[in-house]
């Protein structure tokens, strides 16, 4: 073997020995799958509270809507829901209207996810959802997207109804 191919085989291990060295140091930083699942549970639990506290305040403001929790499937949160009877065009009708809150269950895509549904007799206004890797959430960011959703509604309701 000649002197360039020692010093060529050489440079091979070293840049492959860089390679590995990267790779073991990305997947120290990688959260593992439980220790996903656990931070998606501690987010979870803080904001279908928050969601909790501040859509039961609603009923206090529209009298007539009826407060329940969500859990499961959906995901983790809380809505308030009313069936009003009004007249129209000489006949009688149903409206429903309904605001609901949840926080998705963890999945394999790693995401804490915020979904809300908001109706307004009969209509639906808003259909949202907003994700973050979960790695990189700023709850500050979801809290204030919680009120926001909570606030929109209840000026979209008074509005209509």
């Amino acid at each position: 073997m000649t002197d360039f191919d020692e010093r060529l085989q050489k440079a091979i291990d070293r840049g492959a020995q860089r390679s590995e060295a990267r790779r073991r140091e990305a997947q120290a930083k990688a959260l593992s799958e439980e220790e996903l699942r656990s931070l998606h549970t501690k987010y979870r639990l803080e904001l279908s509270d928050h969601i909790e506290r501040c859509i039961k305040r609603l009923p206090d403001h529209f009298p007539g809507f009826r407060f329940e929790i969500i859990f499961g499937e959906r995901g983790w949160g809380a809505g308030v829901y009313r069936d009003d009877v009004g007249r129209g065009r000489g006949r009688r009708d149903n409206f429903y209207s309904r605001l609901e809150m949840t926080v998705r269950p963890f999945s394999s895509l790693h995401v804490l996810e915020l979904a809300a549904k908001g109706t307004v007799r009969n209509k639906e206004t808003f259909n949202r959802s907003h994700y973050e890797k979960l790695d990189e959430v700023d709850r500050d960011n979801f809290t204030q997207l919680i009120d926001f959703w909570i606030l929109e509604y209840a000026e979209l309701y008074a509005a209509r109804a």
